[in-house]
């Protein structure tokens, strides 16, 4: 199993201007501060919130929105949505394109990112993803049982987990095929009938001039380039987030049944032309 999606080639980057690096720097400490901001209140929120509602968490997902939603505000880029929010119980699935899905999908729903356990080693973004309370899981299939008790913990105290099933980033370009390891998840008797799952579709528009892939991020892409290169753009384009219908996980017989329906109508909200690529 892989979970890095190997691109044909990579976009080439346009140079910086100096108004671009001034840019960078107006936007990048704005970002920054907010997110310090952010940080330090869950921070602290958590410290009451911990003790008294342990893995609930009724008041510190609501920073995280508002951190979101202002990232989008600093960017000067535009965050649509379409459909409703579940409200039942259960998680959502999405396509995978970028490390801004954080934001994009963190924005108007409140959810909790399933995340493969590197990236809690990661610098700075580690952090962020432990704090606002991710789940993290191993790619050793010994750990499954492990990893499956952690789900059904977060699912019965009413988190609602979002995951991307292609197990990369892509272009965003298109939608890759879904994998279906972790949907067992939620076939464990006493969650089944009980579990919902939102189909999402996140598109993105690129800057006016800039390659259609601007905003993907995948392969062996360097994270601090990318994000350089998002600040440094003068006008950007938007993100679109679809919430598509909720299907109810006992009206499908297995986990393969049920990925295969949720990833056609994730593909299905992509542009026309993109739902032909693979």
């Amino acid at each position: 199993m892989t979970f890095t999606w190997p691109p044909d080639e990579e976009p080439t980057p346009q140079s910086i201007t100096v108004a671009g690096w001034l840019r960078v720097a107006l936007r990048g400490v704005t970002l920054a501060a907010l997110v310090t901001l952010g940080v330090v209140s869950m921070a602290l929120i958590r410290l009451i919130e911990r003790p008294v509602f342990d893995v609930h968490r009724p008041c510190t997902p609501w920073i995280t929105q508002l951190v979101c939603r202002g990232a989008f505000a600093i960017l000067g880029m535009r965050h649509e949505t379409q459909g409703e929010r579940m409200a039942q119980p259960g998680a959502v699935v999405a396509n995978h394109a970028s490390w801004l899905d954080i934001f994009a999908l963190n924005a108007r729903k409140r959810i909790y990112f399933v995340s493969k356990s590197e990236v809690a080693g990661w610098p700075g973004i580690g952090l962020l993803a432990k704090i606002t309370g991710t789940v993290f899981i191993a790619r050793d299939p010994k750990q499954a049982k492990v990893q499956q008790a952690v789900f059904e913990e977060r699912l019965l105290a009413g988190h609602k987990l979002l995951f991307f099933p292609e197990g990369t980033s892509t272009d965003g370009l298109r939608v890759l095929p879904f994998k279906s390891t972790l949907f067992q998840a939620f076939f464990t008797p006493g969650l089944q009938h009980a579990l919902y799952i939102q189909p999402v579709t996140v598109i993105y528009t690129a800057p006016q001039g800039e390659d259609a892939r601007f905003y993907g991020w995948w392969g062996n892409m360097d994270f601090g380039s990318h994000l350089v290169r998002t600040l440094a753009v003068r006008r950007h384009g938007a993100v679109k987030v679809i919430y598509h219908q909720p299907v109810k996980v006992d009206s499908f017989a297995n986990r393969k049944a049920l990925t295969a329906h949720v990833e056609e109508v994730v593909r299905s909200g992509m542009p026309l032309l993109r739902q032909k690529i693979v």
